[in-house]
């Protein structure tokens, strides 16, 4: 009893802390990311919300949730749409189903690598992408980096398309990821990303895929011991801001909001990459089995039916076309 009371005492004091923080602000905004405090991309929307909170002399203040505070992700979309959370830091994956040209982003292999995403995304293609959220209740301000996702797993050391034949790979709720699986011949098992670990540790799921700081903050590399670096996904997070918590601005402060998630993007790259290397350092220093020497040709050959079935459109496979043409 004495340590609850200890605890529900700092949790009060915590919440009153931030409630003297916020109450000199005219307008607060709460903003939602599964990940952990002092992951790249919450630091970077902290980074926005300092900014906003400078030019706009301290009417605007933006206070960050972290960690599912407010829900996994896919909740978090809906609370968002109807203005309940102002902004969302979201992975690509769950707006799929919502949002068609994210689709082509997130398909396996289209970019060559990190720097063609960047370039990809800084211009006019990712500005045509920013643009399709705002029909459907969001305004998408930013692209963060999410680095590149791999397979990480508690069974084997996966080295070839037939080693994942059978296996019960977590994804995000995406039909691209679930289709990207059963292509390789894997069992795709859609879950929240705070189920995970306790997936991973009894047995309901074998292993998952994603970047390195997630595998490592996740504490994921504890109950799975192999991670093949096979790249299959380099997907750029989205920073979106509800468009109903939007229109309530003025639009001199939603020209503030903008370019202050713009200012943003230089600090999550290099709080990204920083991150990587100290993540990468304590996974391998743990003992996990990194398996780098792989052919991703097999793995992009049996991508074929899943760019057919998702770049099903003149639409979409113009936007596939102009990302591979991206120099």
């Amino acid at each position: 009893m004495k340590k609850f009371n200890t605890l529900a005492a700092a949790l009060l004091a915590s919440v009153a802390f931030a409630g003297a923080a916020f109450a000199e602000c005219e307008v607060t905004l709460k903003s939602s990311d599964t990940h952990p405090d002092g992951y790249p991309t919450v630091d970077a929307v902290k980074h926005m919300g300092e900014l906003l909170k400078e030019r706009s002399a301290g009417r605007i203040c933006v206070e960050v949730f972290h960690s599912a505070q407010l829900g996994e992700e896919k909740d978090t979309i809906e609370q968002t749409k109807f203005g309940v959370i102002d902004f969302n830091r979201v992975s690509m994956g769950p707006f799929n189903n919502i949002i068609e040209e994210t689709k082509v982003v997130s398909l396996p292999f289209i970019f060559r690598g990190t720097d063609h995403m960047h370039r990809v995304m800084d211009g006019p293609i990712g500005d045509e992408i920013l643009a399709a959220f705002e029909p459907h209740g969001f305004v998408g301000l930013a692209y963060f980096d999410g680095g590149s996702r791999s397979f990480y797993n508690k069974q084997k050391p996966i080295t070839s398309v037939d080693d994942l034949k059978g296996m019960k790979i977590r994804v995000m709720q995406s039909d691209v990821f679930v289709d990207m699986m059963t292509a390789l011949g894997a069992n795709a098992t859609p879950m929240p990303y705070g189920e995970v670990y306790s997936g991973i540790q009894t047995g309901v799921i074998d292993g998952a895929e994603n970047n390195w700081p997630s595998f490592e903050s996740s504490g994921h590399y504890e109950v799975a011991g192999y991670y093949t670096l096979n790249q299959h996904l380099i997907v750029p997070e989205v920073l979106v801001m509800s468009k109903a918590s939007y229109d309530k601005l003025s639009a001199e402060d939603q020209a503030l909001v903008k370019q202050a998630a713009k200012d943003s993007i230089p600090v999550n790259r290099e709080l990204w990459a920083a991150r990587e290397k100290v993540s990468e350092e304590k996974v391998r220093a743990a003992g996990v089995e990194v398996i780098s020497d792989i052919d991703k040709t097999p793995f992009i050959e049996a991508m074929v039916p899943v760019y057919e079935k998702h770049a099903n459109t003149p639409k979409l496979q113009d936007l596939v076309q102009r990302i591979q043409a991206t120099e």
